[in-house]
């Protein structure tokens, strides 16, 4: 894995994680790379330092480093304190509660694309979250 700083077109930094140099030209090249912060597809490689690690430490991937980091473990942190995780039975559960079959409550989880816009088009008050459940390790 490495790390990189990205700047787009308007002057936004951030960074992001690439299995390999050769992975991130690759994205760079098919134009599948976005600012984190504007959504902008014109973003190339910032001028930056390498960062070497002391000898025997570790990088934690899990803790967040820019702002905008920040905001989303915020945002997952009070998702997941105040709702109950559902997991793939979403669907059947919003549209439980939006017809009157289930106590309302605040849930989340997870849903094919299909079976979401079908809920948004049934007016079920559904949206997106900017991240995936966390997947268990052993």
């Amino acid at each position: 894995m490495i790390r990189y700083t990205l700047s787009c077109d308007q002057d936004h930094q951030f960074e992001s994680w690439f299995q390999s140099s050769a992975a991130f030209f690759a994205l760079e090249k098919a134009g599948h790379l976005s600012c984190a912060v504007c959504g902008s597809a014109s973003v190339s490689l910032a001028l930056m330092a390498p960062s070497v690690s002391a000898k025997g430490s570790k990088t934690d991937l899990s803790t967040p480093m820019s702002e905008a980091e920040k905001s989303l473990s915020k945002l997952r942190k009070d998702v997941e304190d105040n709702s109950d995780y559902v997991g793939k039975s979403f669907v059947d559960e919003a549209r439980k509660m939006h017809d009157g079959e289930a106590p309302e409550r605040a849930i989340w989880g997870e849903a094919k694309l299909d079976d979401a816009k079908k809920l948004v088009d049934d007016g079920v008050p559904v949206m997106p979250l900017p991240f995936m459940p966390k997947r268990k390790t052993n």
